[in-house]
């Protein structure tokens, strides 16, 4: 008895119906992901209750309006020259505080300029004045 071979078997995989089943996978995905944007964490901003009275000698106020006007102790500057103003006043007091005086609507833009030129002049101390409750 001679056991003959078989001739060579093709497989191949159906792939008429593949580009169908992708389809309604990616359709599939689609509906049952959950898109959610970061909502981030509910927080109510702090109001100042109490402050302290500083010595006029220790302190340097910065005023910021929403005109991109700044003011150093009742002086108009340029943000570019408030490093060097800064600087020249901490030679004369290096226990001198910042007092950071911004109008609510001021542009972002300007309050980081401004923080930018304070790090310059290596100011440390600098607080942000706030309104009290009572106002």
């Amino acid at each position: 008895m001679k056991i003959s071979k078989k001739q060579g078997v093709q497989s191949s995989i159906p792939t008429g119906s593949m580009a169908d089943i992708i389809f309604l996978l990616l359709i599939f995905f689609m509906v049952t992901t959950i898109f959610k944007m970061e909502e981030g964490l509910p927080i109510s901003l702090p109001r100042a209750e109490t402050g302290s009275e500083l010595e006029r000698e220790k302190l340097m106020n910065i005023w910021a309006d929403r005109f991109n006007r700044v003011s150093i102790n009742d002086k108009l500057v340029e943000v570019e020259f408030i490093d060097a103003v800064v600087t020249k006043r901490f030679e004369e007091n290096r226990s001198l505080i910042v007092a950071f005086n911004i109008d609510r609507r001021t542009k972002y833009d300007l309050v980081s300029r401004i923080m930018e030129q304070l790090k310059e002049a290596n100011a440390v101390n600098v607080t942000f004045v706030s309104v009290s409750e009572e106002d």
